[in-house]
């Protein structure tokens, strides 16, 4: 009888890169996404979580201790504007950058400045865009406001 060997399938760790840029935890119920997204973050030097649902990423984030949350909207279980609400009512993660990368509706522009959203970034996009967006939110150096949120609020978008 030949072992067999399981994997486990969450959280999904990229290879351990010494000297990282940083640590990101991408949250995207579509698969594929989710590699395209860890792949572009791996090549500039980012090590990356991913996790496929805001359960699975608020279970987690304080495992994972990331630089930077990125977020679809679109999710089963639990959306992105639920999630992003969910981190900025948590003392724990309020100070944490949070992207939205998804179609970015204005309505989910509008939410997600509500919910504390630092940035955005619309499918599809240029994996260069996406680089640039994630370094620009670790690179960050302001400290949390006096509320402790880390920026949210102010919306920033990754094609101007």
């Amino acid at each position: 009888m030949g072992k067999t060997r399981t994997q486990p399938l969450h959280p999904a760790y990229s290879r351990s890169v010494s000297g990282a840029c940083g640590r990101v935890l991408v949250v995207d119920d579509n698969k594929v996404i989710r590699q395209l997204i860890r792949v572009n973050l791996e090549l500039e030097g980012f090590e990356v979580v991913t996790a496929a649902d805001g359960v699975e990423c608020l279970d987690l984030v304080h495992r994972v201790c990331p630089d930077v949350i990125t977020l679809d909207i679109v999710m089963p279980r639990l959306d992105g504007l639920q999630t992003a609400t969910r981190l900025r009512s948590d003392p724990r993660t309020r100070h944490l950058p949070v992207a939205v990368i998804s179609a970015c509706t204005p309505y989910e522009v509008d939410s997600g400045v509500a919910a504390g959203v630092d940035a955005f970034l619309a499918k599809p996009f240029e994996p260069s865009e996406l680089v640039r967006l994630v370094r620009q939110l670790t690179d960050r150096g302001d400290p949390p406001s006096v509320d402790g949120r880390h920026g949210a609020g102010r919306a920033e978008s990754a094609a101007g």
